[in-house]
């Protein structure tokens, strides 16, 4: 992996997930607070601890990734993150109706374009790219 801007990207994956998971463990009940997260559902703590963990361990494996410059595990992680971040956009299109209309759009987007940044670098990890 000896571009820096793949490594940069995957860092930056990393630092996402691990700020996105942190923030879940340690305030479980603000994350759920934000309106895009709640969507007139009920509580479950559960549930986001799991959440906020997943989204650690995919920080970690991220950031191992971004360590150990491996070609493998650098496709390997950034795939994972890739669908589970793409599975996330989807998710929330079953739920927009509880948003107004900007927000929704606005959620849709920023989903979409952290789904498509591990696209991106998967990209830059093609055979003889790295």
């Amino acid at each position: 992996m000896r571009s820096r801007s793949l490594r940069a990207g995957v860092w930056f994956c990393a630092a996402l997930e691990l700020g996105l998971g942190a923030f879940i463990v340690l305030f479980p009940t603000r994350f759920f607070a934000l309106s895009w997260v709640h969507l007139h559902l009920p509580y479950n703590e559960h549930l986001l601890l799991d959440f906020g963990v997943s989204s650690l361990a995919i920080g970690v494996f991220l950031a191992t990734a971004a360590v150990l410059r491996d070609r493998r595990l650098t496709r390997t992680a950034l795939a994972a993150f890739l669908v589970f971040a793409a599975g996330h956009a989807l998710i929330h299109l079953r739920y927009l109706h509880h948003l107004p209309m900007t927000r929704s759009v606005l959620l849709v987007s920023a989903l979409t374009v952290v789904a498509l940044i591990p696209a991106g670098l998967l990209f830059l990890t093609r055979a003889g790219k790295t």
